[in-house]
């Protein structure tokens, strides 16, 4: 493993409880509006065909299997943490006809060599991680990123009015309060920049069930 990682933590199940995650899709699908910003992510990102691609927190791999029909010609990597989501997303990659490498590891220590993707997207990862598994993830991310290479996230970020918050609360209470802060605060933008990327941009916002969603970009120089 190349330099710059971190002691690898522990992780949770995707829904917290092993028993909830084969129907971890259907929460997503239903409550997020996933097909929507998913979209939208990927129309910005604007994959070319030979570009390498990864997926962090990739779980069932909805959107690594979009990433690779949308661009046969591109590779597309994805990674979780965990075992149980990466098997559904293998099976939805086989059933859909899609040649996509899932790998299992942390989103902080990543298995790869420096400069070894053209992108890296993220959707609803980063809420799940504390502080400074936030900030050591990026600085992985700025890591495995060739020059020019780009970031995009799509995430929880400060509630757009009273009602967004009151419908992200359920998240916060869900995945700790202190692990979400940087989100409700509106705050990853400024973690990107510290982690040495730049041009970094809100692309769109979105209003959600479980609350209020932000696409965001940057650039490692």
């Amino acid at each position: 493993m190349a330099s710059g990682t971190a002691e690898p933590q522990e992780f949770l199940p995707a829904l917290r409880f092993r028993r909830l995650t084969p129907y971890f899709d259907h929460v997503v699908r239903l409550t997020m509006r996933e097909a929507t910003f998913k979209r939208r992510l990927l129309d910005g990102l604007a994959l070319q065909p030979g570009e390498r691609v990864l997926d962090v927190g990739a779980g069932t791999a909805t959107l690594a299997i979009e990433l690779k029909r949308r661009t046969p010609g591109a590779t597309v990597v994805g990674l979780d943490a965990d075992p149980d989501v990466l098997a559904l997303g293998r099976a939805k990659a086989a059933q859909a006809g899609c040649e996509v490498e899932l790998v299992e590891g942390l989103s902080n220590a990543l298995p790869f060599p420096d400069a070894s993707f053209d992108a890296v997207v993220s959707t609803l990862f980063f809420h799940h991680l504390d502080g400074e598994a936030k900030r050591t993830t990026l600085r992985q991310v700025r890591r495995v990123l060739r020059p020019g290479g780009r970031l995009h996230v799509g995430d929880f970020t400060r509630p757009a009015d009273p009602l967004q918050a009151a419908l992200n609360f359920p998240v916060r209470v869900f995945d700790g309060f202190a692990v979400t802060a940087d989100n409700v605060s509106g705050g990853l933008p400024h973690l990107f920049a510290a982690a040495g990327l730049e041009d970094v941009r809100e692309r769109d916002r979105l209003r959600t069930a479980m609350g209020t969603l932000a696409l965001w970009s940057a650039r490692r120089r």
